[in-house]
């Protein structure tokens, strides 16, 4: 009797333990553009991000416009991750939406490259609360045929930059100027040497953050430039900083 009592609970014990793998430890959901020449860098990065989905068990949904974005939408995600995709041509309900969620708190950020692309565009005005959001800068400029340049890690403290090399090269990417730095209004966590340009067209801003989070808001939140070109998911540091950036804005570092 004693025996079967014992085999009863090893038996609850495994099938609790195989319940706990499945149910996912967080829901993400991911913002991506459905054209345009950053479509490479997404199909990438839906890739990467499907299979560190299953690795680390997490869900993780996609959408391409942000017609679906409410609260009751919102709610169900415990962290927004916006690949590529402009802060504008938003509908009025996804804007209070998503402007409630960082607000309160309600789950992180991560956004990339196109994130910054902030001022008027096609017929848009500027999202004054984004442009806070980050920084209180407006896009100014870029590198239309690209460069090579050379990352700098401030601040190798931070859990998001873990395991990430103190300097890193991105082989390609279409660097973004703004009107001035952000730092003033951001916390950054790496900047990249614009003296290490290759080839060199003189597009520049002086201190140049290419990684920075916003202290002011409740929610953690990440803005990683560098986010063009697919070949980015070659390089350990990149993913490095991509995985520890969802584990962090989600509060799980």
């Amino acid at each position: 009797m004693k025996k079967i009592i014992i085999s009863f609970i090893l038996l609850l014990v495994n099938a609790g333990a195989l319940w706990a793998q499945k149910v996912p430890k967080f829901k993400v959901i991911a913002l991506y553009e459905n054209g345009g020449h950053h479509i490479e860098y997404s199909k990438a990065a839906v890739l990467w991000l499907n299979k560190l989905a299953t690795e680390e068990n997490f869900t993780i949904d996609y959408i391409q416009s942000t017609d679906k974005i409410d609260s009751t939408f919102l709610a169900h995600y415990q962290l927004f991750i916006q690949l590529d995709y402009p802060p504008y041509a938003w509908g009025d309900k996804a804007v209070k939406a998503f402007e409630n969620y960082i607000d309160s708190g309600k789950g992180g950020w991560i956004g990339f490259h196109h994130a910054t692309l902030l001022g008027e565009f096609d017929g848009y005005h500027l999202w004054p609360w984004f442009y806070k959001f980050m920084g209180e800068i407006k896009f100014k400029n870029y590198i239309a045929k690209f460069a090579k340049g050379k990352v700098n890690v401030e601040d190798q403290k931070h859990p998001v930059m873990k395991g990430v090399s103190p300097s890193f090269w991105v082989e390609k990417e279409e660097w973004y100027t703004y009107d001035k730095s952000p730092r003033p209004n951001v916390t950054v966590l790496a900047s990249v040497d614009e003296n290490t340009y290759e080839p060199k067209d003189g597009i520049t801003m002086g201190d140049h953050p290419v990684v920075w989070t916003n202290p002011a808001c409740k929610s953690r939140n990440i803005y990683i430039f560098m986010g063009h070109s697919p070949i980015l998911f070659e390089s350990k540091d990149y993913t490095t900083l991509f995985k520890n950036a969802i584990f962090w804005a989600v509060g799980k570092k």
